[in-house]
């Protein structure tokens, strides 16, 4: 008797006589509380930020008031986007002594805002797709959105990403760079469909990281890379303040650099490409020995000695891999930029690669993976633009944003050099 008392009290026992509600459909309730809670406190906040509109231009209700501009001329009942449907609102009419009706400040800019277009936006970003849009999104009332007739149709989802990721890239593109303090530049490409992107992204003396450009072209020629460039100058990037330049050793890039930057431009070309481009093309067995070498060159503080390293390597590779021989020479001054700036372990790792524009991108393909056409150049360079803003949310400031003031002295330390060899190389040619 007191095993079936004791069993019929069990949590299983209990469940059985009171069936819950499945684990989704209670997460549904909670999540349709919180949009109406939300839903309600906006609208309440919207109501008093027209009401205190109103009293601005009619006085306090109920009250005389002689310098008074305008009166209350009742309420009407108007539609917001919300959360991908519409919602609608009681908002106060106010017209002017000349019995002209006056706009409020608060409904002006909620009206001119969009809410919705923000919302299709966001929607896109995390890869649901337009035809499922209004599966997606809930009016606070707790029910679904429908398909038409309330903005939240396929093509209409799609008229407000195109328009708001039009007007967000356009806007991003000519932002002022004058006041960014810039002492790092990656720049690096990336192949959307049929098209070709260069992007730039910037660490500020800070640390800080910041979503620099994108241009669309043909190729990764030294043409498109110009073009990234100009419009960073055009915008107010300082070309006389010395930076360094990461890049991940395509010769259009660098080419593209110096003409603008001059030819002391100090530019590190990515260890992590070059590495794996030596081992790619190596048999296996000759694997492990070349890691090994290339780890030791990458970990030395003396430039010359990691450059030993690398011919040693390069001329031991000569008979049995010339090919990849002649990969380990090439560009060999720029792959080894940080070791001869004299540069910190911690703040080499973070700037010997172009890891910081490589995750970057891959938030991009993340952001573009449902796209199943690409109709045109536009269309690709808006998404890749979206996709670089997306990833700067998450950027964290460089690991080793104490050292980047060692960074600075030794790119100025570099330009004087530079300068100071120039002339003399001028001075020699005239004689």
């Amino acid at each position: 008797m007191r095993k079936n008392i004791r069993s019929s009290s069990s949590p299983k026992a209990l469940a059985a006589s009171f069936p819950m509600p499945p684990l989704a459909d209670a997460m549904d309730a909670v999540r349709l509380s919180v949009d109406r809670f939300c839903l309600l406190a906006g609208v309440e906040a919207l109501a008093e930020m027209m009401e205190e509109d109103a009293t601005t231009v009619c006085g306090a209700r109920h009250r005389r008031h002689g310098d008074r501009r305008g009166y209350r001329w009742g309420r009407t009942q108007s539609e917001i986007g919300y959360h991908g449907g519409k919602v609608k609102v009681s908002r106060p009419r106010v017209r002017d002594r000349a019995g002209k009706e006056v706009s409020l400040e608060s409904w002006q800019v909620l009206r001119d805002g969009d809410l919705l277009l923000e919302g299709a936006l966001n929607l896109m970003v995390l890869n649901v797709s337009t035809r499922k849009y209004h599966r997606a999104v809930r009016l606070p009332e707790g029910d679904l959105a429908k398909a038409g007739g309330d903005g939240t149709s396929k093509s209409a989802v799609s008229r407000r990403f195109v328009a708001l990721s039009r007007k967000k890239m356009k806007a991003w593109l000519a932002s002022d760079l004058s006041e960014l303090d810039l002492l790092v530049i990656q720049i690096d490409g990336l192949h959307v469909g049929d098209h070709v992107l260069v992007a730039a992204i910037g660490v500020d003396g800070n640390g800080d990281k910041h979503v620099l450009a994108v241009v669309e072209g043909a190729t990764e020629n030294t043409a498109v890379v110009q073009a990234v460039l100009d419009n960073l100058l055009a915008r107010g990037l300082d070309p006389t303040q010395p930076r360094l330049f990461i890049v991940d050793g395509a010769k259009a890039l660098s080419k593209a650099i110096r003409n603008t930057f001059g030819v002391a431009a100090a530019i590190q070309r990515c260890q992590v490409h070059k590495g794996r481009n030596i081992i790619e093309r190596l048999p296996q067995h000759l694997h492990a020995s070349v890691k090994k070498v290339l780890r030791q060159a990458w970990d030395q503080d003396d430039a010359d000695q990691a450059e030993r390293l690398l011919r040693n390597l390069a001329r031991r590779l000569e008979h049995e891999e010339p090919g990849v021989s002649g990969s380990i020479l090439e560009g060999l001054d720029e792959i080894l930029t940080v070791i001869r700036l004299g540069l910190p372990h911690e703040l080499r790792r973070s700037l010997a690669c172009t890891n910081i524009i490589e995750n970057a991108l891959g938030t991009v393909r993340q952001v573009t993976r449902n796209v199943k056409r690409w109709r045109h150049a536009e269309m690709a360079l808006r998404w890749t633009a979206t996709g670089l803003l997306e990833a700067q949310k998450t950027f964290r400031r460089l690991k080793a944003y104490r050292q980047l003031p060692v960074l600075r002295n030794a790119l100025q330390e570099h330009l004087r050099k530079a300068q100071a060899d120039s002339a003399i190389e001028t001075i020699m040619k005239a004689a």
